[in-house]
């Protein structure tokens, strides 16, 4: 994959394919020829052993040393390896330096002894026996017996050691570590190298020759696997907590990688006891209300009954989840002792970003830029990063930008690296106002830090040159450097494009090293095809992503979203490379938090009841649900894998039972097992295609998936099994390959222009067609909001998923401030809800017999169920007006024991949110906005998505809302005081000004009739005042900054205010009320 290979383009349907390359590009360069390693020590090549392999001087870690080095070592210096400290060995045709003769094992043995040429047949033995280790013998396929060489003496001079029989003896040549993993290859190539057999003392440690036995290498796996079972059984019997002080601290490295840490129980317990109060009171409270109607006014009495026997049924489906919260914690040094050791290869899994942007005018490219750029700057080996940018607009100015950003980043990536710098976005790192030489000791730091922020300011205004120019599209189009036409003119009809900015051939930084890879991906658009919106566009980057880096994990981010913790990704490896836990976890989803909000919150845009309440219930349960961005995934569970499933252990019998007991518990079960035998062995049948083993080749992957097809119907299984993966995944063999990589990685043999043309295949708009992308596969298609739809359908395969607040915040995105853009997001994700609602995918009957947990349903339940409490919840904010306007309310007059239970009620109403708090840690202030707009957006967004979807689903009409911007200013936060007008605004005025005539109305009306209303009043007024108070940042919203009032509230104002004073004048309050006989004039003159 070549950086300098410039932008293909092309289509499959079509057969074309065109490479356009960047102006000043003479096209790509050959490939260097690898000429060796680079000697560690004075920088020439290490050069090659007489034999002609790689000279090798470490045995133990091949640490790269040139051959002069090695002797001045062996000879002036200390004799030992830089890295491991080992002593060098002496290797063939290199003199003797003192301390060789302690050596047991000899390598040059060619020049220390005096051969005669009959016992050259000695080596060639020698050489079949460790060729041949491990093998039993096995030569060509064929077993062959084992016959001892009477010339060979054995290691114990024919002695039995330990009960081996001498069958089961093994000559390990002492290059490989005393039975350890070689890790160079054979230095002795030639066959007829002679050995020196020797005779060994038995009474010695056959360590210290570098020999071992079969015998002792399965005593040690044995051993190996007993000490992981006691380790595992101590994680499972003992806890998180009690299992680690049992083990040593040398074995540092193999102790879990995180842990989950419980809600402590002075705080859980008295929540879950007011929980179940709760429950009971509310069960006396219906008794209370259903057997006591009011008469007068039974019409209000029984609609106020069903919205709140509503409101009580969403209580409990957002209650219940929440009932096991929990937190957890992550060990990143031990991940790195694991997996990134200082000074040898990381052994860290290879990831790929994902970032998606439609439109560069509404989402600017700066955004999307410094989004970028903080993925390439992330703290994770730059060889395992790739990140990967879908322009699903097709739009020359995304293009544009991705290529300053990838000049920029080969100065900003190192400038991060070299003085860790947190967050790696230039545009948020320079805005914070903190102490930027806190924890910085290096003198040049402030010189680069001002060098680089100018560097960044240049950078910008060349983005912003950028954007002013696309304001205005030429009549002919776009055109690029070289004169081309930009094959994205269309944006509803153009080819497929991919361009690999920084990649393995290219892309170094200022200071030589290498920088992940990045590539810009536009799938290709036709009319006539439904292209899915921005859950499609995330499948095309799945298979983009395969067939160029094939990661097993991924992470997806809203071009607004940056990363703010460099060390997040080790955050999610420390879940998902986990032994323990990682093979079941199909995502690790971390909280959205935002950066632009006033302190005080006004439209609840950091939504931290959900974030730091509901998913922390949740991740007790089966895990969080997905949310849409800041989520690492595993590719497998992407593909529509089940989750692994534990292995149960053996059941225990006793034997103590009559053996005719057995046999009637034989004869009671056969049947059944019968019964579930056949459906069994299907299910392994029908899934024995999803086996995937690890670097295999297509050939052998595709053509012996079905282990059970012997013979020679192999060749013939292979086949159907390859038809059945092209009709799941698609029509190209390249990605079929990689979907049974379970740990990723890609073909070695294919070239990079091959591959990139199969990444155009799999990007084409057709390829979906007649597979299960969509259905089971990748990002799931029917709603707006695909995140929910993804997410359950993995819970539903038994995947579980992880939720990880670290202390410093992963990620960070941008919110939408003033009322109307709130409103608006709010009502996107509403309509999602009500599309799978309808779809064949709801919760409330998808999914039942699999994997998905009760409790995980429930809060699935209440995630599509929500937007339907805006119809109850109008109603209700209604009732209070109506009640102060007619006089009536919806309750009798309350007893002593009617009294009790609403008190009760409203006691544990307060409870619950003061022990929720309290065990979350979520502020007052937090939980009251939350309550507050969840009546402001129950009153107007969900309600219109309610009205939309039915619209939507019943007579397919498809209604959009428009919003106009109405003004701004240029201060901090000027965009909270801009108002746009929308229709969604009318349901919350109506209802403020309708409470407001009825609160007014009311008071007049108990002026009008005496001491006595007033008692009946509070009720009512305390009703309307719990609408008002939860509408008022609504208000504030409307009346704008510096009691500045729009002229469209004034109208709408006036037009309520009319209606209602007809209304007004028809009650006629001012009246009092006779409830004597109604006098008629006879028309007498009594006078």
């Amino acid at each position: 994959m070549e950086a300098s290979a410039g932008l293909v383009a092309g289509s499959h349907n079509r057969n074309e394919l065109v490479v356009i390359r960047r102006d000043g590009d003479p096209g790509p360069k050959p490939l260097r020829q690898p000429n060796g390693q680079v000697c560690q020590i004075c920088g020439d090549d290490v050069g090659l052993a007489p034999g002609g392999e790689p000279f090798v001087a470490c045995n133990e870690c091949a640490f790269p040393v040139c051959r002069d080095c090695y002797e001045y070592e062996r000879r002036e210096g200390t004799q030992n390896c830089p890295q491991c400290k080992t002593r060098y060995k002496r290797l063939k045709g290199c003199a003797r330096v003192p301390g060789d003769e302690e050596e047991d094992g000899v390598d040059d043995l060619e020049n220390e002894f005096n051969w005669d040429g009959n016992e050259s047949q000695y080596g060639a033995e020698s050489l079949h026996g460790h060729m041949t280790y491990g093998r039993g013998g096995d030569l060509n396929g064929v077993q062959q017996p084992f016959q001892l060489n009477p010339n060979v003496p054995l290691l114990t001079n024919g002695q039995m050691v330990d009960d081996i029989p001498p069958e089961q003896h093994a000559l390990v040549p002492s290059f490989m570590g005393g039975g350890g993993k070689r890790i160079h290859p054979l230095p002795y190539a030639d066959p007829s190298l002679p050995v020196q057999p020797r005779s060994m003392d038995p009474s010695k440690d056959l360590a210290a020759y570098g020999y071992g036995s079969v015998a002792w290498k399965e005593r040690m796996e044995s051993w190996k696997q007993k000490q992981e079972r006691m380790h595992q059984m101590r994680n499972d019997a003992g806890g998180d907590d009690g299992g680690d002080d049992d083990l040593p601290l040398m074995d540092e490295a193999r102790q879990p990688l995180s842990r989950k840490i419980p809600i402590p129980s002075s705080q859980i317990n008295p929540y879950r006891m007011i929980i179940i109060i709760r429950l009971v009171v509310l069960g006396f409270f219906f008794h209370y209300r259903v057997m006591h109607p009011v008469n007068d006014a039974f019409a209000l009495w029984l609609i106020s009954v069903i919205c709140e026997i509503w409101f009580a049924m969403s209580w409990i489906l957002d209650q219940f989840p929440k009932w096991f919260p929990i937190e957890r914690e992550t060990y990143l040094d031990r991940l790195s002792l694991r997996f990134d050791k200082e000074g040898q290869p990381s052994q860290l899994a290879p990831i790929d970003f994902f970032v998606s942007t439609v439109d560069p005018l509404k989402e600017p490219p700066l955004v999307t830029a410094n989004t970028v750029l903080s993925i390439l700057a992330v703290d994770y080996p730059v060889d395992k990063v790739s990140c990967y940018v879908s322009d699903d607009g097709a739009a020359m100015l995304t293009f544009e930008a991705l290529s300053e950003t990838s000049e920029f980043a080969k100065k900003w990536v190192p400038f991060c690296k070299r003085f860790n710098i947190e967050p790696r976005a230039p545009e948020w790192y320079f805005q914070q106002k903190i102490d930027y030489l806190k924890d910085k000791v290096a003198a040049s730091f402030v010189g680069e830090r001002r060098a680089m922020k100018r560097e960044y300011e240049e950078f910008k205004v060349r983005i912003n040159a950028l954007v002013a120019k696309a304001q205005k599209v030429p009549e002919e189009g776009w055109t690029m450097q070289d004169g081309t036409p930009w094959p994205g003119n269309n944006v509803r009809d153009h080819p497929g494009m991919i361009q690999v900015f920084l990649g393995q051939s290219g892309g170094l930084d200022c200071e030589g090293n290498e920088l992940p890879r990045l590539v810009y991906v536009s799938r290709e658009k036709r009319p006539g095809y439904n292209h899915h919106k921005k859950a499609g566009a995330m499948n095309a980057l799945v298979r983009v992503s395969a067939v160029l880096t094939n990661a097993p994990y991924l992470l997806n981010l809203d071009c607004d979203h940056y990363i703010n913790n460099s060390k997040a990704i080790k955050e999610a490896m420390c879940f998902m490379m986990d032994p323990l836990l990682g093979k079941k976890v199909c995502y690790v989803q971390f909280p959205q938090r935002f950066d632009g909000i006033d302190r005080h919150d006004r439209y609840a845009n950091r939504n931290v009841v959900f974030f730091d309440i509901n998913m922390k219930g949740l991740d007790g349960i089966q895990g969080p649900i997905y949310v849409g961005t800041g989520c690492v995934f595993r590719r497998q569970a992407l593909y529509g894998y089940d989750a692994p499933k534990s292995k149960k252990p053996p059941s225990r019998t006793c034997n103590c039972w009559p053996k005719w007991c057995f046999c009637c518990c034989c004869c009671g079960n056969r049947k059944h097992k019968k019964k579930t035998t056949k459906p069994k062995s299907e299910k392994k049948k029908r899934l024995l295609f999803f086996k995937k083993e690890e670097n295999q080749s297509p050939a052998y992957t595709l053509g012996e998936i079905d282990e059970g097809a012997p013979g020679a119907e192999n060749e013939k299984a292979g086949i159907v099994n390859q038809q059945k993966l092209e009709k799941k995944f698609g029509q190209s063999s390249v990605f079929v390959t990689s979907t049974l990589l379970e740990n990723g990685g890609t073909l070695k043999s294919a070239s990079p222009a091959s591959l990139l043309k199969e990444a155009i295949h799999v990007i084409s708009c057709g390829y979906e067609d007649k597979t299960d992308w969509g259905k089971e596969i990748g990002w799931i298609y029917g709603s707006v909001t695909e995140d929910i739809l993804t997410g359950f359908k993995m819970h539903c395969h038994g995947w579980r998923s992880i939720y990880c607040i670290p202390k410093r915040p992963a990620f960070k995105g941008s919110a939408p401030l003033n009322l109307s853009d709130r409103l608006h997001q709010v009502l996107r994700w509403a309509l999602g809800s009500i599309e799978i609602f309808f779809s064949n995918h709801c919760p409330l009957w998808y999914g039942y017999g699999g994997g998905l947990k009760f409790l995980e349903r429930f809060s699935y339940i209440n995630s599509i169920v929500y937007p339907w409490t805006s119809i109850p919840l109008l109603a209700y904010c209604t009732l209070p007006a109506i009640c102060l306007l007619t006089g009536k309310f919806i309750t009798p007059e309350l007893n002593n024991v009617a009294s009790l239970w609403f008190m009760s009620l409203f006691i544990c109403i307060f409870a619950t949110s003061i022990l929720e708090m309290r065990w979350s840690g979520v502020g007052i202030d937090n939980w009251w906005r939350n309550e507050q707009f969840w009546v402001i957006g129950g009153v107007s967004s969900h309600l219109f998505a309610v009205f939309q979807g039915l619209l939507k689903v019943i007579a397919g009409v498809d209604t959009s809302f428009t919003v106009t911007s109405k003004g701004g200013d240029d201060e901090e936060f000027s965009e909270l005081y801009t108002f746009k007008w929308t229709t969604l605004l009318i349901p919350p005025t109506t209802l403020l000004l309708l409470n407001f005539i009825g609160v007014v109305a009311g008071v007049s009306n108990a002026i009008n009739n005496g001491y006595e209303s007033w008692g009946p009043l509070f009720g009512k007024l305390f009703f309307a005042f719990w609408v008002i108070v939860h509408l008022y940042p609504f208000l504030k919203g409307l009346v704008g900054r510096q009691n500045r009032t729009p002229t469209i509230v004034i109208v709408w104002s006036i037009l309520l205010a009319s209606i209602f004073s007809l209304l007004w004048v028809r009650i006629d309050p001012f009246l009092a009320k006779n409830d004597g006989p109604l006098l008629e004039e006879c028309g007498l003159d009594c006078n």
